[in-house]
């Protein structure tokens, strides 16, 4: 097995060599498992994801914490935890969140300007970057280079102002952020518009853009790292729902025929790789 300062280096690796990379996100540790077998190189947690699995519409940092050392323990793979706001509205105490996220295992992780209060959701501009700075200190004082993904949550939360969002993220790169992200992000020209102002890596969440938007494309696009979000677990809850709805209403069970083969996913549990 890997340590974590090995799978620390690696992940800053991913984010130096040319081109993008996939890192998706799995919910739980059966999902981790069967992506790192097709070969994914490193996996990220989704807050959403998670929250949906517990039947919450929200979740508490410690269950995050928790879902986290899950899906470091069922891989050998560099993990990125989705931390949310981490927890507090106070840099510092948000910041603990980065310590705690890397005693569980991860190797990198999000801070966002989501203040998750519907009245006020953004934080307002100073206290964004004091928290991103709080952050950047926590992530710097730890024993491997933890790679600190500093979140503007704007387009989110309608409030559809890319200069602003731009403004926010250069001001995270400038305070010490080595990976910056702008969930909502939609098309190619306005993903270039974004990636160009910048100097730091880029991620890119499928979840919240144009999904006709290839690898190639998005990485000519100034884009390091692709995430997924809750969207592939969004995806199997709809894959669920359908069957459901099927039984309830046609009294039918077509969708046995979707099955996944179990002897591919036993293969994935045990450290091998899927069947085509």
């Amino acid at each position: 097995m890997r340590t974590q300062a090995d799978k620390a280096a690696r992940f800053r690796e991913l984010h130096q060599r040319p081109g993008a990379f996939i890192i998706p996100n799995p919910w739980d540790a059966g999902t981790a498992k069967l992506l790192a077998a097709m070969g994914f190189e490193a996996l990220a947690t989704t807050s959403l994801g998670v929250a949906n699995t517990l039947g919450q519409s929200t979740i508490s940092l410690d269950a995050i914490i928790e879902n986290c050392r899950m899906i470091v323990e069922a891989t050998d793979l560099p993990v990125n935890a989705d931390l949310e706001n981490c927890g507090a509205d106070d840099p510092k105490t948000a910041a603990r969140a980065i310590t705690r996220a890397a005693e569980a295992g991860v190797v990198g992780g999000s801070i966002e300007d989501s203040t998750g209060n519907r009245e006020h959701p953004i934080y307002d501009f100073s206290l964004a970057v004091e928290r991103v700075q709080a952050a950047v200190e926590a992530a710097r004082a730890l024993p491997f280079p933890f790679m600190l993904t500093a979140r503007a949550e704007n387009l989110l939360h309608g409030r559809n102002d890319l200069d602003d969002t731009i403004k926010r993220l250069q001001a995270f790169e400038a305070v010490g952020a080595d990976v910056l992200y702008a969930p909502g992000v939609y098309d190619a020209k306005t993903i270039r518009t974004v990636t160009a102002s910048l100097g730091k890596p880029f991620n890119l969440v499928m979840g919240f853009a144009d999904p006709t938007l290839t690898v190639d494309q998005i990485a000519a696009a100034g884009v390091k790292r692709i995430s997924t979000g809750g969207a592939m677990e969004r995806h199997a809850l709809n894959a669920f729902l359908r069957s459901a709805r099927e039984m309830k209403d046609k009294g039918s069970f077509s969708y046995v025929r979707d099955m996944a083969p179990v002897k591919e996913v036993r293969a994935a549990f045990n450290g091998s790789v899927p069947a085509p």
